[in-house]
């Protein structure tokens, strides 16, 4: 991605082809200790990737820290880190709904805050959290109709308004180096971006330099093919594709374990997971694997985080990656209708380097 600095000069920041998605460090689903979350860092870092996303949510500030810890050991220019605002984390031992979901959280409950305030207060805590003194990427995390119901106008109104002018002010300052969004609907992404058209002035800086999207764009789910990857291209906004397993169905096939979003799978997709087996088993294909390397074929997809939870995750991730398909599978699902006709594909055997 570039970016224009206050003096109008262009900077290069490079992000790393592979992401480390890091909910696993704040124990999402189950508990690491501190020795497993380690070894997960450790096995990432051996396979090349320097790419971590993290986030305030993860763990209650458990995933920062443990992330902290882990890059202190390593020089700042060989790695990559993005984290989010827009949760503020209060002090609360009790429980919360989010710690159905990160077991043995930290003793904290996350707060919704998109203020100008509660964003600036936020970096200083991921920051002190991170041992940083810059981030690389900063996401505004989890807007959207879907995540806040009825509240969402408001919501979106107070993000672009405090929120974003203080992910403004900080890359001005250099705090960080680039700003965008990690969400879960590229609706909200749209709406982003038609804010910042209206805001726009002759002298004031690119609002969005990218857009972390998880689960939208996947071998289940091309809406964004329809018009909103276009736009993104139009601004020079580059997309990092997130949650392409769906939630876990397209990492498992349909197992009796297997999510989607975070819940049951519905019928409809579990005929269409069903018929995209069958060609990878007509092709000898890897489902993980295809669902790894579709993603990255688009030109402007950048990179992919991927949430990974153990050393053997990360070693079959980096393999499923590097793995020739065969391009007949790939056609194979456009002829079936489980591809459309216009999703870019991947023509190479092997993929770039991860860094």
């Amino acid at each position: 991605m570039v970016l224009a600095t206050q003096e109008s000069k262009e900077i290069s920041v490079r992000v790393p082809s592979l992401g480390l998605g890091c909910a696993p460090l704040g124990n999402l689903y189950g508990a690491l200790t501190d020795a497993e979350a380690d070894s997960l860092l450790e096995a990432a870092w051996a396979q090349g990737i320097r790419y971590f996303d993290t986030a305030p949510l993860y763990g209650f500030g458990l995933s920062e820290s443990r992330l902290g810890k882990f890059l202190a050991t390593k020089s700042r220019s060989d790695y990559f880190v993005s984290t989010k605002v827009g949760r503020r984390l209060v002090d609360n031992v009790g429980w919360h709904e989010q710690r159905e979901f990160f077991i043995d959280a930290a003793p904290f409950e996350p707060v919704f805050d998109y203020s100008y305030d509660g964003v600036m207060e936020s970096v200083r805590e991921s920051l002190d959290r991170l041992n940083l003194t810059t981030i690389d990427c900063l996401l505004l995390h989890d807007i959207g109709e879907a995540t806040h119901g009825d509240n969402h106008t408001a919501v979106f109104n107070e993000a672009m308004s405090g929120g974003l002018q203080a992910m403004r002010d900080l890359r001005a300052a250099g705090t960080v180096k680039a700003i965008g969004l990690g969400v879960n609907e590229w609706q909200v992404c749209d709406a982003a971006m038609s804010y910042a058209d209206k805001s726009h002035t002759a002298t004031s800086q690119v609002d969005w330099d990218c857009f972390l999207l998880a689960g939208r764009y996947t071998l289940l789910e091309q809406e964004p093919l329809k018009g909103f990857f276009e736009r993104c291209h139009a601004r020079g906004i580059d997309l990092i594709m997130g949650g392409v397993f769906n939630s876990g169905i397209l990492a498992t096939g349909l197992s009796a374990q297997a999510k989607y979003n975070y819940g049951a799978v519905p019928m409809a997709l579990a005929d269409k997971v069903r018929a995209i087996e069958e060609q990878c088993a007509t092709y000898h294909v890897s489902l993980p694997a295809a669902a790894l390397q579709f993603p990255k074929a688009h030109q402007d997809v950048v990179s992919t985080v991927v949430g990974l939870s153990s050393p053997s995750e990360i070693d079959a991730c980096v393999r499923n990656l590097k793995t020739p398909i065969d391009p007949r599978f790939w056609q194979s699902l456009k002829h079936k209708g489980l591809l459309p006709q216009n999703a870019p594909v991947p023509t190479a055997g092997r993929m770039e380097a991860l860094t």
